[in-house]
């Protein structure tokens, strides 16, 4: 699989052409922005991005890397720190996108941790203890929605999912207005054209009815890689 098939998976999952396979549109226009890390400069933050943390504990540690055990040969933007601060979870938002209604998809794989190794999805941004965020974890084996409000972590919804810790896999959150659209499948499922066609899991909440910016979490200990972020959005909220 090349690096541009790859990118065509990830657009062929966010940008709503699997809309119909998937049960679900969008009535407004939509735009679609691919984030790899490709061209980054290994070592350093990815441009346009934005490091920050919710709860306590030490410093995070953003920075582009290379997986060396990508079949793919990609880089990753990772979450290197190793803090066990139970309540620490470091935030990279991506700074080129605002908007309400969001169909974003991450690949990414834990990597280690001994509290946690878990891996997040940010959508409606507003701060660094304002959003709402779903999250894997490779220790729980399970899949969780949470909002964020005023720094505490209130669960939405959630269920058991097998996740295996340096596996590759994909999550994607949909929310449209109020309601929150949850998928969860691994990268060779996508490639295959074995597309998830049930969400894991829908939930709905209006906390954070307006637009705000799309984002990668993670968990005290956990380091992850995220290999590349797709966001399908409803540019009449953009920039």
């Amino acid at each position: 699989m090349t690096s541009r098939s790859i990118q065509r998976v990830f657009a062929l999952i966010s940008v709503g052409l699997l809309g119909t396979v998937l049960g679900c549109s969008h009535s407004p226009p939509m735009s679609t922005k691919q984030v790899t890390f490709q061209q980054a400069t290994l070592g350093q933050m990815p441009a346009d991005w934005s490091a920050t943390l919710t709860g306590g504990g030490g410093p995070v540690l953003w920075s582009v890397v290379k997986d060396p055990i990508d079949v793919y040969g990609r880089n990753a933007l990772a979450q290197a720190s190793t803090d066990a601060t139970s309540y620490r979870f470091p935030l990279c938002v991506f700074n080129g996108i605002t908007a309400k209604d969001v169909d974003a998809s991450v690949d990414f794989k834990t990597v280690s941790g001994q509290v946690d190794q878990a891996a997040g999805l940010i959508v409606r941004y507003q701060d660094k203890d304002n959003y709402y965020v779903v999250r894997a974890n490779a220790l729980e084996n399970n899949v969780r929605l949470y909002k964020v409000v005023a720094g505490k972590r209130i669960q939405l919804a959630g269920v058991d999912a097998k996740v295996t810790p340096g596996e590759c896999y994909v999550l994607r959150l949909m929310v449209q207005g109020s309601h929150f659209r949850v998928f969860f499948m691994t990268p060779t499922w996508c490639y295959q054209g074995s597309y998830v066609t049930k969400p894991l899991f829908e939930a709905d909440d209006a906390t954070f009815p307006g637009a705000g910016r799309v984002g990668l979490w993670t968990k005290a200990d956990s380091v992850t890689y995220f290999h590349a972020l797709s966001i399908s959005y409803d540019d009449t909220y953009g920039l």
